[in-house]
């Protein structure tokens, strides 16, 4: 009997179908028009405002370096939201690509690969990302790139992908340390269900290694600064934990669109009975450790997205075998156009702001009304600073507001005691007046022997934002120094 050589691979790898050039890149495309007609249609995000104005570092107390970086650069070149927003769209219209990828290393056919590319492209956190550049902006291509290398690698028997995998995340640490979440679902995944030789393997543990490697420098800062993201992690999760835990596994559900949530699990049924499937099953209980994790650590909604759009990717294999008949396809192609109008709508700034407000979006999208006002708030926080006593400085409650502050009325002396901001020290000594702008007023008022709300803030079309209704303040001679004023004042989330 002659000796089997095949024990590393007992299962036959399903074929690789030809790469359906149209229908990927058509939905490539349609998402690009989408991102480009909206690119600057509300104005900018306070996370933009914020990284905007977040000067070049290492690291920071909330963030390591990358889309900060990013974004300080563009708006030195061209100081408009529109160019703030170019890199988000491109990342989101790669991420269809390399979703649709995941689908052909699965073996789905041409039908599949359009699926997954329709389906994820119009997903509502796709969308979301795409439009505004956040750092889970570059997690849509990073999530999905790390899954398509370690698939091609069990699947295809070309070990190498896992070094690509390991170089993709290692470069990730520079955006978020999130990424590690990823590598150890990954891993657990690996160890509760096989292979589980392939952790032991030279091309993973290179792969781990690699990864380390080139995130040393940014470990580095974490220890040196005494891990400041763990602090930031604990703050987020006592503002978000209880919410974030009674909704995180619904919310799975809206990540991409409720009715395209039969996708995913058939993703997930694949994965765990299909033999062919069986060297990458491990990425059905990654899944479940990623929800796990934002369950246990209550932080935010979205942080699974990328493993879940891998698994949707695999899902549309048994979804276009399922469609072979006509009035099985009009189902399918109806939930995906369905799914996709909705999100348009709920993702983008489709809605005229003027009446945005009397919609559930704002409330629905945080990111949508976080975009709504900056520049109204900001004429009004200037109306009371012209008022105020000369030398007056004026102190943003959070990041967003002293991002907008500084973007639309650069001449104001602004300062925010809030996470990264915290870096560029107190106001003067000297100071004996302040314009208080958001809700610290409360913790300002008793370091003053005088304060006085002279405005209310008003975005003018009835969203209700963070900032909506926010006292400005005018006070007067401080009762402690101003270093103790910024101890006091300093806070995380």
């Amino acid at each position: 009997m002659p000796r089997r050589t095949d024990r590393a691979r007992p299962h036959a790898s399903p074929p690789l179908p030809p790469f359906e050039r149209l229908g990927v890149l058509s939905a490539a495309a349609a998402v690009a028009l989408a991102l480009a007609c909206t690119l600057g249609a509300y104005g900018y995000h306070r996370d933009e405002l914020y990284f905007r104005m977040l000067r070049p570092a290492w690291g920071y107390t909330d963030q390591p370096p990358l889309t900060p970086l990013i974004v300080h650069g563009i708006s030195r070149i061209w100081d408009t939201v529109e160019a703030i927003r170019v890199p988000p769209l491109l990342l989101a219209v790669a991420s269809v690509i390399v979703v649709a990828l995941i689908a052909r290393e699965a073996g789905g056919s041409r039908a599949a690969q359009a699926l997954a590319a329709w389906g994820y492209g119009f997903g509502a956190f796709t969308l979301l990302p795409g439009h505004v550049f956040l750092t889970s902006s570059v997690d849509l291509v990073v999530w999905p790139l790390v899954v398509l290398a370690v698939v091609r690698a069990q699947l295809r028997g070309e070990p190498r992908w896992w070094l690509l995998a390991g170089l993709v995340a290692g470069l990730s640490l520079y955006n978020k340390l999130l990424v590690a979440v990823l590598i150890a679902a990954i891993g657990l995944g690996l160890l509760v269900v096989g292979p589980r030789r392939v952790l032991l393997s030279p091309w993973a543990l290179g792969a781990l290694g690699l990864a380390v490697l080139i995130g040393v420098p940014n470990l580095v800062y974490q220890v040196v600064n005494g891990f400041p993201q763990l602090a930031l992690g604990a703050a987020l999760s006592a503002d978000n934990a209880g919410s974030v835990r009674a909704e995180a596994i619904p919310f799975l559900a809206l990540l991409i669109g409720p009715p395209l949530v039969p996708f995913w699990v058939a993703g997930l049924v694949v994965l765990i009975r299909r033999p062919a499937l069986r060297p990458i099953r491990f990425l059905a209980v990654s899944l479940l450790i990623a929800v796990v994790f934002v369950v246990v650590a209550g932080t935010q909604f979205y942080y699974e997205y990328g493993l879940l759009a891998a698994v949707f990717a695999i899902g549309c294999v048994p979804v276009a075998e399922f469609a072979r008949t006509r009035a099985r396809r009009i189902l399918v192609v109806a939930a995906v156009a369905l799914t996709g109008a909705v999100n348009i709508l709920i993702s983008l700034p489709v809605v005229p702001v003027d009446v945005l407000g009397a919609t559930p979006i704002p409330v629905i999208d945080q990111a949508a009304r976080d975009q709504v006002g900056w520049p109204r708030y900001v004429a009004q926080v200037e109306g009371v600073a012209r008022r105020a006593p000369a030398g007056a400085v004026v102190f943003a409650s959070n990041y967003g507001e002293a991002g907008a502050l500084e973007r639309f009325a650069p001449a104001l002396h602004t300062y925010a005691d809030h996470n990264a901001l915290q870096a560029y020290g107190p106001p003067p000594s000297g100071t004996r007046s302040m314009v208080v702008v958001g809700y610290e007023f409360d913790t300002v008022r008793p370091l003053f022997a005088s304060c006085a709300v002279e405005a209310r803030l008003d975005d003018g079309v009835g969203v209700d934002n963070e900032e909506q209704g926010a006292p400005v303040a005018v006070c007067t001679r401080p009762l402690v120094s101003m270093a103790t004023f910024w101890n006091r004042a300093a806070h995380l989330g």
